[in-house]
């Protein structure tokens, strides 16, 4: 257990003792809880720099629907500590004597509409609306309490003279804000979290119709978007940490893009909880009621603290900066360096700007450094890289558009397989071509009725003599037209169970006789191929692993897919890129002013993207770690796969007729590739196994009944 997990389940304890949980919120002793927390270190924390600590307690706050206003404290003390007399101030604030909300000064100079936790507060610390300027501290002289969703209520608080007034600058009051405003992000993410977990467990003993609810794919599908957006906020409040105690100068957009992902996600995860829990969570008896209100209140109190920087999507716009990137450790980022030169070398720039690459160059270089295969063991010909370091490789050349795709993926979905269940003459002979880029495949899985369902597929291999005959038949069958070989997975034990018991894998050359390729055009312009297998006879040297063993060989080469699924987020990013560099060129004229919709719309796009591209990142941790990632990589798949269809939809409305056209003609944003994106996108959330398919498997994991 780590000191912040230590922490947090003191702060547990303690609440559960003096406040109770959620539904103790319209009677619990705020004021009492107040002097046992001061007692207990928690108004220290601010003085300490302690961000981790503070949004631990937060979140255990969160989870009791407690509003006490820990990060107020936290970040009064960061502001009040540099004046004369500041550790006095800070002091106070830490031993629970001076107890401080913050709030930015409004219209009416005396008076602070919707103040959280007013009735044991003391005084008000008012940061100048603008950014820059003097903040004061005053005293509370009179609360009006303003009933209605908050509970405890919100109070309308006057205010006294300024008893400190206290310098700041535009960044000092800014990070005061950010602060305040993750802490709230974080206590409606844990609020909603928690009703998230009591509805998972319902689900799981609540019975209707005779079954589990649980078991119904209307609540599947409905915990598992859950689970997502849980998870990715949770990522994203970790990774403003990071970046706070690495004293990074992007750590307040981090904590924007943060706060503004959960701003959503944490009323999209309390409204499916609500909905999972029915009448049961719908009476005041249960604490989701109180959760409900918690988790509102929180989100719509962002409104009252805004950041004169504005919204994530005004500081892209803006600032020139780019969403933050995921540190891929010292290998990583140094082999990054290595890969973006070689881009550089490649890269041919046309009179536009426009840049491209010739397919059979830059495959050649990536194969003469050794890339292809490079995580292979050296015995192999690889050279033992990192993770981070095969993840960097598919990151910066599905950013830069480089034509690797096919080379990287015989790498990942065959070459990784063939390393583990090939035969010695099998690596022999295929582990070369895939390390020189040679080796064209296609995959021979999805079938008529087995497409997403694997295990049920049909088209089988049977025994004649020292090899086997293949019939049947696959669909979707991507570059079948132009590959060398099908990596084949066939059914060579028709009553097998379970039915996946049954499957093996061959990998056949596209030329042997008896294959058909019939090509269909696919809307992402793709040639997809339906191949009839009709009486092929293949050598017993062409299978992949046992007999009947074949599940275990797929499983091993859809692993693969943990590198290659972080490709949709580098795309996706590179087209937020294009359209952040052409709108920077007059903001106003292509996103309109602050606090238009297109903004909104954006920033929504921006922090969704960091929320997929987090998820890769703990998938692949995952299974850098040994551990899998049994969540993980279902979850970055699917929000990765949605944002692609919603990300090309609002192109079209952010940028209007332009971002459908392609990019033959000059003048248009991205080169085209908005319009290939959408196009493309349907793939997604298809190819793989629906998200549909995708979402069952991640509420299974979560323990909900089949």
């Amino acid at each position: 257990m780590t000191s912040v997990q230590a922490f947090a389940e003191s702060v547990r304890g303690v609440t559960a003792r003096r406040w109770g949980d959620a539904t103790a919120a319209p009677s619990g002793d705020l004021a009492g809880l107040w002097a046992v927390g001061a007692a207990q270190g928690w108004f220290d924390l601010g003085a300490a720099g302690a961000l981790g600590e503070a949004l631990a307690a937060v979140a255990e706050l969160g989870r009791a629907a407690c509003p006490l206003p820990v990060m107020d404290g936290y970040a009064a003390a960061r502001l009040l500590m540099p004046a004369d007399d500041g550790d006095r101030l800070a002091a106070r604030i830490a031993a629970g004597d001076l107890r401080v909300l913050i709030a930015v000064a409004g219209e009416n100079a005396d008076r602070v509409d919707f103040a959280e936790a007013a009735g044991p507060a003391t005084h008000v610390l008012t940061l100048p609306a603008g950014g820059g300027g003097p903040v004061r501290l005053r005293p509370v002289t009179g609360r009006v309490p303003q009933p209605g969703l908050a509970v405890p209520s919100w109070s309308a608080v006057e205010l006294g003279p300024d008893e400190a007034t206290i310098p700041v600058s535009p960044g000092q009051a800014d990070a005061a804000i950010v602060t305040v405003r993750l802490g709230l992000a974080a206590r409606a993410l844990a609020a909603a979290g928690y009703a998230h977990e009591m509805a998972i467990e319902h689900a799981k003993t609540r019975r209707q119709f005779g079954q589990p609810i649980g078991h119904f794919g209307a609540v599947q599908q409905r915990t598992a978007s859950g689970q997502i957006d849980v998870s990715a906020g949770r990522l994203l409040l970790d990774q403003a940490v990071l970046a706070y105690a690495a004293g990074r100068a992007d750590w307040p957009l981090q904590a924007e893009i943060a706060v503004g992902f959960i701003a959503g996600a944490a009323r999209r995860v309390q409204l499916g909880a609500q909905h999972t829990l029915a009448a049961t969570g719908y009476f005041e008896e249960h604490r989701a009621p109180w959760l409900f209100r918690r988790v509102h209140a929180d989100v719509t109190r962002l409104a009252a603290l805004p950041r004169a920087a504005g919204t994530v999507a005004d500081v892209l716009l803006e600032s020139g900066a780019g969403l933050p990137a995921f540190d891929a450790g010292p290998a990583g980022e140094r082999f990054r360096a290595e890969v973006r030169a070689l881009l550089a070398e490649q890269a041919s720039v046309a009179a536009d700007g426009t840049v491209s690459f010739d397919p059979a160059a830059i495959v050649e270089a990536v194969a003469r450094r050794g890339w292809f295969g490079f995580g292979w063991p050296r015995a192999a010909g690889g050279r033992d890289a990192s993770l981070a370091e095969q993840v960097v490789l598919h990151e910066e050349m599905t950013y830069a558009r480089a034509p690797v795709t096919i080379p990287l993926g015989s790498v990942m979905l065959l070459g990784n397989s063939i390393l583990r269940h090939g035969t010695q003459a099998q690596q022999d002979a295929f582990l070369p071509l895939i390390r020189a880029g040679r080796l064209r495949f296609c995959l021979g899985y999805s079938e008529p009725e087995a497409g997403s369902d694997l295990a049920s597929l049909r088209t089988r291999a049977d025994r004649d003599g020292d090899g086997w005959v293949i019939n049947g038949q696959k669909l979707w069958t991507t570059w079948a037209h132009l590959a060398s070989h099908v990596w084949l997975a066939v059914r060579t034990d028709q009553d097998a169970v379970p039915p996946h018991a049954g499957i093996t894998v061959f990998l056949v050359p596209m030329d042997t006789p008896g294959i058909t390729v019939r090509q269909h055009r696919a809307l992402s312009g793709e040639i997809s191929c339906t191949v009839f297998y009709d009486d092929v006879r293949v050598p017993d040297s062409a299978r992949v692993g046992e007999v009947n063993g074949g599940w275990q060989v797929i499983t091993d080469a859809l692993a693969g897919e943990r590198v290659l699924m972080g490709g949709i987020a580098a795309s996706l990013l590179r087209q937020l890129d294009d359209l952040l560099a052409a709108a920077r060129q007059d903001p106003v004229a292509w996103l309109g002013p602050r606090g238009s919709a297109q903004r909104a719309r954006l920033a929504d796009l921006a922090v969704t993207l960091q929320a997929s591209r987090a998820l890769v990142a703990a998938a692949i941790g995952a299974t850098a770690g040994g551990a899998g990632a049994r969540l993980e990589a279902p979850m970055a798949g699917v929000l990765g796969g949605e944002l692609a269809e919603s990300f090309g939809e609002a192109m079209l409305d952010i940028l209007g007729p332009r971002a459908a056209l392609s990019g033959v003609g000059q003048g248009v944003p991205g080169g085209g590739e908005f319009e290939a994106g959408l196009r493309l996108s349907i793939m997604y959330v298809v190819g793989g196994g629906t998200n549909d398919i995708q979402r069952g498997l991640i509420a299974r994991g979560l323990g909900l009944p089949r």
